[in-house]
């Protein structure tokens, strides 16, 4: 039996939705920064400024520039699920925050090329911490029927970063001297700070607390989120949910190490980390990091190719809003497949109009790129920051999420780092090749994902059929008459009372789940 603390005394002001949205505005701006640095570096290498102080550097060097970042995000990534567990979720997103802006600070002042790498890779420890907590943090507060309508909104914040930093280019493309390049630098510390003045506002993950035991501030933060009464029938239920899982994963033995991780839930852990690494072989950063680049490829020449660029990042921030809606309708499998067969076809339709190199290529190229940009925007972008997250169980939530998300980042920096050279080698070839990843992704995504729309947290180990919960099955098969309710089997979980449009189950609904979208009951039920 849980008992349920009294929730100590809350001063916050803001209580229920809008404290909802505010902690994912707060939180997206981490996803923003490193939405920020991609388009920063993809307009200002290309500028005549920053190639004169540099040398005028070559490919190799160009593309170790951009990719160093990633080598830094890998090694953070790697360690964030420990800090998330150690800190918390807060506590490593205001890390995160002052780490990037640190890095921020040594690149505008940079000196040289050494300098700008060790700015890049501080820069990278921030991205791999924030990148790894956001994801986590968003889902462990957010309501199960809305869980990936928050995450696409949080991935439509990395774009805007993306679209901003890119015009940000574009604009001072027009001054005559360094600036052109410092002063974009220098934009991402500003974000940076009033990240970390956030982080310092916003309340810690719920879940976190529970899983610490430091009850009562978690059962009160749930109050918080679900408008603020001690009483609410919906708090009450969703902590004590919460807390059985907890109890229920430590009276199990459920370890925390990741040897323990990969030996009980590998299935899991390499779908998380297949989602993230095709997220970059299908072929994002050949557009995001090198898009002016593809862009003077096909004929757009100068800072015309940067405002091709931030036309087509208009664009890719547009396509991002409907997963807002579609993602709890749909569920994350039609979504991700649909995006896979667009983006394969628009990628390959470029490689062809560079091949044959006609008049018409540059206005062709531009077309696919924007049409593979909106397809990925819809899809394969947001949805693998959404999926990891959300299929690992609590204990090692953290750890899972910053396995998947380093191998974001490992593969993130071998398409950033061969990008460059491969444009001068296989040239066109370069766009089929990543069209075929993207056949790939639509195959394992067919025949290996399975759905988790509308399915809260603590019961998805129902979708994969966990050893556990199958032993505890076959252990209550003997009383499976006294088990019926109604008619309705006690172990049919909430994935059989699901809602045909995705919602949650009845069970779910009477405790009151609560949402940006609150619903209410059908159950008949106050």
């Amino acid at each position: 039996m849980v008992n349920v603390p009294a929730p100590a005394h809350s001063s916050r002001k803001l209580v229920g939705q809008p404290l909802l949205i505010s902690i994912s505005i707060f939180a997206s701006l981490g996803v923003f920064l490193f939405g920020y640095d991609q388009g920063v570096m993809s307009g200002i290498i290309t500028g005549p400024h920053f190639r004169k102080y540099f040398g005028n550097p070559d490919a190799v060097s160009i593309g170790t520039m951009v990719a160093v970042l990633e080598v830094g995000a890998f090694i953070t990534s790697a360690a964030a699920g420990r800090v998330g567990d150690i800190v918390g979720r807060k506590g490593t997103l205001f890390i995160g925050a002052i780490v990037f802006t640190v890095g921020g600070a040594i690149q505008t002042l940079t000196t040289g090329f050494w300098t700008m790498i060790v700015g890049r890779v501080i820069s990278g420890f921030g991205v791999g911490l924030l990148s790894t907590i956001v994801p986590i943090y968003q889902s462990e507060i957010s309501p199960p029927n809305h869980r990936g309508s928050l995450a696409c909104m949080e991935f439509t914040m990395n774009i805007a970063g993306y679209s901003s930093s890119v015009w940000m280019d574009y604009f001072c493309s027009f001054l005559d001297s360094d600036l052109s390049w410092r002063i974009p630098l220098f934009i991402q510390c500003i974000i940076g700070a009033i990240l970390a003045a956030g982080a310092l506002l916003i309340p810690e993950s719920p879940r976190w607390c529970i899983d610490t035991d430091k009850d009562a501030e978690g059962f009160r933060i749930l109050v918080d989120l679900h408008g603020g009464d001690p009483e609410d029938h919906a708090a009450i239920a969703e902590f004590k949910e919460i807390k059985d899982r907890v109890m229920e994963e430590r009276a199990s033995g459920v370890a925390r190490s990741y040897y323990e991780m990969w030996k009980k839930y590998k299935r899991r852990v390499l779908l998380a980390m297949s989602s993230q690494a095709f997220a970059q072989l299908n072929g994002i950063n050949v557009i995001s990091y090198y898009a002016p680049r593809v862009f003077e490829e096909a004929g757009w020449i100068g800072r015309d190719a940067i405002l091709m660029t931030g036309i087509n990042s208009i664009i890719y921030i547009l396509s991002t809003i409907p997963p807002w809606y579609l993602v709890d309708r749909w569920g994350r499998r039609p979504i991700l497949l649909s995006g896979a067969v667009i983006m394969a076809i628009s990628l390959t339709a470029t490689g062809w109009w560079m091949y044959i190199d006609v008049p018409r290529t540059p206005n062709a190229v531009v077309i696919c790129v924007i049409i593979y940009n909106a397809a990925f925007g819809y899809s394969w972008g947001p949805l693998p920051w959404l999926y990891p997250p959300e299929i690992m169980p609590l204990t090692i939530r953290a750890k899972g999420v910053s396995l998947s998300t380093s191998t974001n980042w490992a593969f993130n920096f071998l398409v950033g780092e061969v990008t460059p050279e491969l444009q001068e080698v296989i040239t066109w070839r370069l766009y089929p090749m990543h069209g075929f990843f993207c056949v790939c992704s639509f195959i394992l995504v067919y025949f290996l994902y399975p759905e988790t729309k509308g399915v809260p947290l603590e019961e998805m180990d129902l979708v994969f059929g966990e050893d556990e919960r199958e032993e505890r099955e076959e252990n209550a098969e003997d009383d499976e008459e006294d088990n019926e309710v109604d008619g309705v089997d006690e172990n049919t979980s909430l994935l059989s009372a699901t809602t045909p449009n995705g919602g949650s189950s009845k069970r779910h609904r009477k405790k009151g789940w609560f949402g940006i979208f609150k619903r209410r009951s059908t159950s008949g039920e106050p």
